[in-house]
């Protein structure tokens, strides 16, 4: 669907990686092994974005880092129409409002980090989650999105273990449970 919107890939891929996890950052040749692309047209859609106060940038050594605008007006919005294009939607709709000792769900990944991919890395964190139930819930999620999920089970004291190992862009908060 965003395919039919936004014709070029490169903005496309552009947008997942910095629009779908706020705390997502990388430079110009990072972007440019990642996405396979050439620099130039790599360079081009960042200064687009730059200019347009979509994407916010700094120095740090030789290396100009992007990040997303997180104040721009329109963050929100695309935030929120990646994560319906993603799927993520689905996935709160079908498996996380299901599963009542849930606390919170993290995605982790290749999706954290705004790649594109055929597998999402789900963690949750709860307290007694039926195993049984969750994996015929993440079974329907996966035929609802076309995509496989891969999953991990926390209880509260052990995520933050977990998350401690990780950079603050290798894993974005899904859900959290409204206290």
């Amino acid at each position: 669907m965003l395919e039919a919107l936004i014709t070029s890939k490169t903005r496309i891929k552009l947008l997942m990686r910095f629009f779908l996890n706020e705390n997502a950052e990388s430079y110009l040749r990072n972007l440019e092994v990642e996405f396979g692309g050439s620099t130039n047209g790599i360079r081009v859609e960042l200064n687009k974005f730059e200019s347009a106060g979509l994407l916010s940038s700094e120095l740090k050594g030789n290396k100009k880092i992007f990040k997303a605008n997180t104040k721009h007006p329109l963050f929100p919005d695309i935030h929120n129409i990646l994560i319906k294009h993603v799927g993520f939607d689905k996935i709160i709709d079908d498996i996380i409002e299901k599963l009542g000792s849930l606390y919170k769900v993290y995605v982790v990944g290749d999706y954290a980090k705004g790649i594109s991919s055929q597998i999402i890395d789900l963690v949750f964190v709860g307290d007694l989650i039926d195993k049984e139930y969750l994996l015929k819930l993440v079974n329907k999620a996966e035929k609802t999105i076309n995509c496989k999920i891969r999953y991990l089970v926390f209880a509260e004291d052990e995520i933050y273990s977990f998350l401690s190992q990780k950079e603050n862009s290798d894993y974005l908060l899904l859900w959290n449970k409204e206290k």
